[in-house]
C-alpha cells in the first residue's frame, strides 16, 4: 500500500464544551390519565412527529464505507435486525485525544459484548482512509492498533445528523452513544460533550439491564442494577418487597 502523510485541524473549541447558540429550549410536557395507570406498559414508544430520534424510535437506518480488519467493508444498519443488538456511538475526530481511549476500551471488550449478543459500531466524520492510517497507527503512539469492530466513515454527516449529534458550525459529532435493540429501535442515549469520555462498564450494565427488562417485562431495574440483583415489580404493592429488602 502506497504510503501518505495527513494533515489534520483540529477546531478551536474541541478540548472544551460545546457551547449552544440557543437561548432558550421549549419545555416538554407529558401527561396520564388516572385511569390509565393500572395497566399502562413501562415500555415507552417515542412520538413519531419527534425531529430527532429518541429513545422508543426506530433507529435511522444507513449504509456506509467503514474500516474493519485492514479492509475496506460496507456496514448496513438494517442488517442486523432480527439477529443482534448494536452500540452505536459516534466520537468526533481521528487522530485526537479522548477518542482513542473510548474506541480502545469498547474493543478490549468486545468478547464481553459479544456474549451478549450485540455489535459494535463506531462512527466518526472522517474518511475511510484516516480510519485505515489511525488503525495501521500503534496504541502507543495514540492509534488504535487492530480493532474487533467496525470503524465507519460519515463523510457526509449524513449518519451524525439523523441521529441529532452533528455540532453543524464545526462538522464534527458530538459524543452520542445508543443502543439500539434487536427489532432497531433505539432502547437507551447518551451524549456527551467534546470533553468528556463514555464508561464501557455503564454501557454494558445498561445493555444487561435493557435484555433483563426486555426477558421479563412485568419487571423493572432500579437504580444501578446489575445481573444478579434484585428487581422490581411495576406495582404499588408488589414494589415493596423490593424495598423491604433493600
Amino acid at each position: 500500500m502506497a504510503s501518505f502523510s495527513q494533515s489534520l485541524t483540529v477546531p478551536s473549541s474541541f478540548s472544551g464544551l460545546r457551547r449552544s447558540s440557543l437561548s432558550s429550549r421549549a419545555p416538554r410536557s407529558a401527561s396520564l390519565s388516572r385511569s390509565s395507570r393500572s395497566n399502562r406498559s413501562f415500555v415507552v414508544k417515542a412520538s413519531s412527529e419527534a425531529s430527532a430520534p429518541l429513545v422508543g424510535n426506530k433507529a435511522p437506518d444507513f449504509e456506509a464505507e467503514a474500516v474493519f480488519d485492514q479492509e475496506f467493508i460496507k456496514v448496513k444498519l438494517s442488517e442486523y435486525i432480527g439477529k443482534k443488538y448494536v452500540i452505536l456511538f459516534f466520537y468526533p475526530l481521528d487522530f485526537t485525544f479522548v477518542c482513542p481511549t473510548e474506541i480502545t476500551a469498547f474493543s478490549d471488550r468486545y468478547g464481553d459484548f459479544e456474549k451478549l449478543n450485540t455489535e459494535i459500531l463506531g462512527v466518526s466524520v472522517d474518511s475511510v482512509f484516516s480510519h485505515l492510517a489511525w488503525v495501521q497507527t500503534d496504541r502507543k503512539s495514540g492509534g488504535l492498533g487492530d480493532l474487533k469492530y467496525p470503524l465507519i466513515s460519515d463523510v457526509t454527516k449524513s449518519i451524525s445528523r439523523s441521529y441529532g449529534v452533528l455540532i453543524p458550525d464545526q462538522g464534527i459529532a458530538l459524543r452520542g452513544l445508543f443502543i439500539i435493540d434487536k427489532e432497531g429501535v433505539i432502547q437507551h442515549s447518551t451524549i456527551n460533550n467534546l470533553a468528556i469520555g463514555r464508561s464501557v462498564d455503564e454501557t454494558m450494565r445498561t445493555l444487561q439491564a435493557l435484555q433483563y427488562v426486555q426477558e421479563n417485562p412485568d419487571e423493572v431495574c432500579p437504580a444501578g442494577w446489575k445481573p444478579g440483583e434484585k428487581s422490581m415489580k411495576p406495582d404499588p404493592k408488589l414494589s415493596k418487597e423490593y424495598f423491604a429488602a433493600i
